[in-house]
């Protein structure tokens, strides 16, 4: 690594320093944070085998929550390894290259999770607004070409950020102030013009997330119609039913993006507030998502039910 008047030229390694301020709390502060890692794996696993294997839940619903969960183990398997290294072991380095490709996998995520909350609002859409025409409209071909732009989407969107950030030479710093390699982070690093690098990170920003939410809104408002023309409160009761899972899902994932991302970027809050909440947005989503589903989605509770109640007659 060449150094020039404490800049960096083309480094090679970064150090993520973990939750400033907390570093002598952050051994104690892994332990929740593995507990939320552990809720994650286990309740997104046990969707991805309940989901193929019931043919019950073959349907646009489940198969947009199979694609959720398997976008939450990878948000996981992204973030903990190393976040989880550097507050017990004291693992601080990291390849610049591995740095980017962490990048590269955490929002390209983020931007696939935000996708697919889309994609299930259009779902719940269709059903409601238009349930004659829901399996015609919604068929196996039709959703798989939604998860593919989806992904598509993410990757090409997000895959330009390390780009840009590779073409930068100078850093007057390589300590990244985070438990995991974020975008603006390392962009903050930089000792040349980053202009571009903030632009682009804005405009991605708001051509998934800002889009996504735009048409998630108008989605249940049109829902919301929809339901309140029904004659029968029972009828009313029953469609609103089928939403609330999705709804506190997206709620939970957009207040806390939202606020995280304009904390960092326009907010003047504590650098470990602004980590904790960085960390808890990306890694609370995916242990609270299968639970929320779980509770609310009759379906799945049989599943449940069959997997954990033990029938008369089994295990004789």
């Amino acid at each position: 690594m060449g150094s020039t008047n404490m800049s960096y030229l083309n480094p090679q390694t970064v150090i993520l320093i973990g939750i400033p301020g907390l570093e002598h709390v952050q051994f104690w502060i892994g332990f929740p944070f593995l507990g939320v890692c552990l809720l994650a794996l286990l309740g997104n696993i046990f969707l991805l085998i309940i989901i193929p294997s019931d043919h019950r839940l073959h349907q646009p619903m489940y198969i947009f929550l199979a694609v959720l969960a398997a976008t939450d183990l990878g948000l996981c398997v992204a973030i903990a390894p190393k976040m989880l290294a550097i507050f017990w072991f004291g693992s601080y380095s990291m390849a610049f290259n591995a740095c980017l490709t962490q990048l590269f996998f955490i929002h390209a995520l983020q931007g696939m999770e935000s996708g697919t909350l889309l994609a299930m609002a259009f779902d719940r859409y269709i059903a409601i607004c238009n349930p004659l025409r829901h399996t015609s409209i919604l068929t196996p071909l039709f959703l798989f070409r939604m998860v593919l732009m989806v992904a598509i989407r993410a990757t090409v969107l997000v895959g330009i950020l390390p780009i840009l950030l590779k073409r930068l030479q100078l850093f007057h710093s390589m300590v990244i102030v985070h438990s995991y390699c974020e975008h603006m982070a390392v962009v903050k690093l930089a000792a040349e013009d980053v202009h571009l690098n903030r632009s682009y990170g804005l405009f991605v920003a708001f051509a998934i997330l800002g889009f996504d939410m735009i048409f998630v809104f108008v989605s249940y408002i049109l829902i919301f119609q929809a339901v309140f023309r029904l004659p029968q409160k029972e009828a009313r009761l029953k469609a609103f039913n089928t939403c609330t899972a999705h709804i506190a899902v997206f709620l939970e994932f957009y207040i806390l993006a939202f606020f995280s991302f304009f904390s960092h970027r326009f907010g003047h809050v504590s650098p470990y507030v602004h980590i904790l909440l960085s960390t808890i947005y990306l890694l609370l989503p995916p242990a609270l998502n299968p639970i929320i589903y779980g509770v609310k989605t009759k379906e799945i509770h049989m599943c449940v039910a069959q997997i954990c109640i033990l029938k008369p007659g089994t295990g004789q």
